[in-house]
């Protein structure tokens, strides 16, 4: 580890390498064990720290602001590697806001708005990054990434950069192929449409209420649990199933939304598993469906 890390100094800044980080300070769940290492490079660092990993077969894992993941208390072997604050800037022009991947989601709806620009509404409340939004088609409202990307520039694990369509990057429901061949995002252009700021913000305001009335944001947690099942909804199986209230230990189905696991204060990563794998039992055993996890799960259990 000391020759990695030596390595690692040679191309990032001490306060940049974390050794052992708790993974609960970088997770909406508030939960998860060490990491071994932590990583917090700028875009022009993130070939090299990758190349050195390489070299030294150390396995690596990339986030971005944690908010749909779950970590398991033993924490994340190897390296993670953090797009974030250091690759956070947004730029706008005429109607296209160019976001880099590790900007918040909603500050980049924020500096639409700020351009009167529409389209990007449906993504204000949601708390993850531009770049982990693209991976996972995030959405919300009627609203998707796909609905507003206009290209994705994206860094290979082989070390290539390309520059990827809207089609290119073969979106679905909650996918793309950004997650299917573990590619990094570096950052996303969306294109907009021109429209009254009042009228964005109104929408904006609006939503942000719908959001506080139903969902349980005094609580930690990951948003939306499960994936939409094909013809169903997953929070009103789980209603009908009996299962608002669950717990294992601190962790929770809300009352307030069962599509939501929550953290009521100290939960460890085996909890909110625990409460994930009986509601998929239960909802499997009274109506045959599958519920699939929309949450990432990383790490050892």
């Amino acid at each position: 580890m000391e020759m990695l890390r030596k390595e690692l100094e040679t191309v990032l800044e001490q306060n940049q390498i974390l050794q052992n980080e708790p993974m609960d300070r970088h997770t909406t769940f508030r939960v998860g064990g060490p990491a071994d290492l932590y990583l917090l490079p700028t875009e022009e660092q993130l070939k090299n720290v990758m190349n050195i990993l390489t070299d030294h077969r150390i396995h690596m894992t990339v986030i971005g602001n944690g908010s749909n993941l779950l970590v398991g208390d033993k924490g994340i072997r190897g390296a993670v590697i953090e797009i974030g604050n250091a690759m956070a800037e947004i730029t706008a022009e005429e109607d296209l806001v160019i976001a880099k991947a590790g900007a918040l989601l909603s500050r980049t709806a924020q500096t639409a708005y700020q351009h009167g620009l529409s389209g990007l509404e449906f993504a204000a409340g949601i708390p993850g990054s531009v770049g982990g939004a693209v991976v996972m088609n995030a959405g919300a409202y009627g609203g998707e990434m796909k609905d507003v990307v206009e290209y994705v520039k994206v860094l290979g694990r082989d070390g290539a950069v390309l520059k990827l369509t809207n089609e290119e990057m073969e979106f679905s429901y909650r996918n793309s192929c950004a997650a299917i061949r573990e590619y990094i995002v570096l950052e996303a252009a969306l294109r907009l449409k021109k429209s009254d700021p009042q009228t964005i913000l109104q929408r904006m305001e609006e939503l942000k209420g719908q959001r506080r009335m139903k969902q349980p944001l005094e609580y930690p947690s990951a948003g939306s649990t499960f994936k939409r099942p094909e013809g169903y909804y997953a929070g009103k199986l789980i209603m009908d199933a009996g299962l608002s209230g669950f717990s294992a230990g601190s962790a929770q189905v809300s009352e307030k939304h069962c599509g939501f696991v929550i953290n009521r204060g100290g939960a460890a990563a085996s909890d909110v598993l625990s409460v994930i794998r009986h509601v998929q039992e239960v909802v499997k055993e009274k109506y045959g469906v599958d519920l699939q996890t929309e949450v990432r799960m990383l790490g050892d259990f």
